[in-house]
């Protein structure tokens, strides 16, 4: 496993289970980003973040509660269960730490798995000589006393704080950078100028998620098992690739009950959707050696409506006995004809196959959602099409006239056809002109809006018949 940012140090949270490490990161790194839950047990995938302060940042990772001291020594865990790789990962994250922060919960006091964790912290002198003690639930100072328990712990003075209403977590950010070998005083925290393409990676459960995150960042970042819904909440990456910054994103499975979901299935895809409405690109992974379903289609249907653009990643092509690309992308476009936009990569996220080549068609696909065409260019455009074939009406016996063609908006492409008051577009025409825009600029991957509009101030949108949306995706 690599370091979350070369550049800054490392903080870990550890400790039992339930004793609040989500909720210290969160309040840490002032988002919502680690699931909360009573249920012990609820954090699989370590969550990653970045904390500011005091002309500071550092990186933060909250890990699984740690429930196998195993996890503490150098002893192998060869084991592939659900709860055995998140010890290994908590492990990975404890190795690379520069500083850890080992929570316990005051208000219960403390347990015998709190002392047979210091145990294990003591016996590895790397992670003794790191390891700051912080007893959390303190939800006053009058209760400051409670925390004297834990200097039996033989870690050093515990500092006391209450992670749920924010009550000395200024106090323990002031002692974590000054523990820190870099903490870089005095200093401005130099902002990076580089746009990031945030990229979410989506689909039903157990498609290979995942698997494929893993496999495009050649280590193991997220847990990977074939239990539905083993990952329960976002989890962002950020890489660099050929000096663009791209920030992957894997997702908990979305079913076909999910709108019945209960529990951490139910957080899990509301964070899913959340996720999707913040990013640029979305890679639908589908398993390939299955039948696609409505539920696919309903996904593409999420996407489109947020504008994002789209990359089908059918996935565990290595179980297909005759792979002919030609064959199966016919099927998946005959399958999804309102999506042909959006090219399709087969890849075994298992073995590795093609996954090299996903990084280059993001790179790809956000530059051609940022594409912009002078009014020149539209204009040229417009003329080109309508030479080709003269603009088809809808209502009426009047042929429509097309007064104007611009770009209003990009990432995503939207643009704007202006017509007659009294003139009407057939619908069929709009798509002919998205094809004819997307032979000669590409908008690789992305839906385009196409809006008419109408002369003297009388703005109408297009309206198409009920099973096609004014931004016309279809072929001809």
């Amino acid at each position: 496993m690599e370091k979350p940012n070369k550049n800054l140090p490392l903080v870990v949270i550890c400790g039992r289970t339930n004793v609040g490490k989500s909720t210290l990161f969160n309040c840490l790194i002032e988002k919502r980003q680690a699931m909360i839950s009573d249920i012990p047990g609820t954090t699989r995938d370590s969550n990653l973040g970045t904390v500011e302060w005091a002309n500071s940042a550092f990186d933060l990772v909250d890990t699984a509660g740690i429930i196998d001291t195993r996890a503490l020594s150098n002893q192998k865990i060869t084991a592939n269960d659900i709860d055995s790789q998140t010890q290994k990962q908590a492990r990975n994250y404890l190795d690379q730490a520069d500083l850890i922060i080992f929570l316990v919960d005051a208000k219960v006091g403390l347990l015998p798995e709190d002392k047979s964790l210091a145990v294990g912290l003591k016996k590895n002198n790397a992670y003794r000589q790191k390891t700051l003690v912080v007893a959390n639930k303190i939800d006053n100072f009058k209760n400051a006393a409670e925390a004297a328990q834990f200097n039996k712990l033989g870690l050093g003075e515990p500092q006391i704080i209450s992670a749920a209403s924010g009550l000395g977590t200024g106090d323990l950010l002031d002692v974590i950078v000054n523990k820190l070998d870099k903490p870089r005083k005095n200093k401005k925290i130099v902002k990076e100028e580089t746009e990031k393409t945030n990229v979410c990676i989506i689909g039903k459960p157990n498609v290979g998620k995942s698997s494929l995150l893993n496999a495009i960042l050649g280590y193991e970042r997220v847990i990977v098992s074939p239990v539905a819904h083993t990952t329960r909440e976002p989890q962002n990456t950020k890489i660099k690739y050929k000096n663009e910054e791209i920030i992957l994103v894997d997702t908990a499975g979305i079913a076909r009950h999910s709108r019945n979901a209960i529990g951490f299935e139910k957080l899990g895809v509301l964070k899913s959707l959340k996720s999707l409405e913040r990013a640029d690109i979305a890679l639908l992974v589908m398993d390939i050696s299955e039948p696609i379903t409505h539920q696919d289609a309903k996904l593409i249907q999420e996407i489109k409506d947020r504008g994002k653009s789209l990359v089908f990643i059918a996935n565990k092509w290595d179980q297909i006995p005759e792979r002919d690309t030609k064959k199966w992308t016919d099927i998946i476009y005959d399958k999804l004809p309102f999506a042909t936009w959006a090219p399709i990569q087969f890849i075994s996220a298992r073995t590795g196959e093609k996954v090299n080549k996903i990084l280059d068609l993001i790179i790809t696909i956000a530059a051609q959602r940022k594409l912009e065409l002078s009014d020149s260019q539209c204009d040229k455009f417009m003329k080109a099409v309508v030479k080709i074939h003269k603009p088809a009406k809808g209502k009426g016996l009047k042929a429509p006239r097309i007064y104007e063609f611009r770009q209003k908006g990009h990432n995503p492409p939207a643009f704007i056809v202006r017509i007659g008051p009294n003139d009407d577009l057939h619908f069929s025409y709009v798509r002919f002109m998205e094809n004819r825009l997307r032979e000669r600029y590409g908008f690789i991957g992305t839906p385009i809006s196409l809006r008419v509009t109408k002369n003297k101030k009388s703005h109408t949108t297009y309206n198409e018949p009920p099973d096609i949306e004014q931004s016309s995706d279809n072929n001809e």
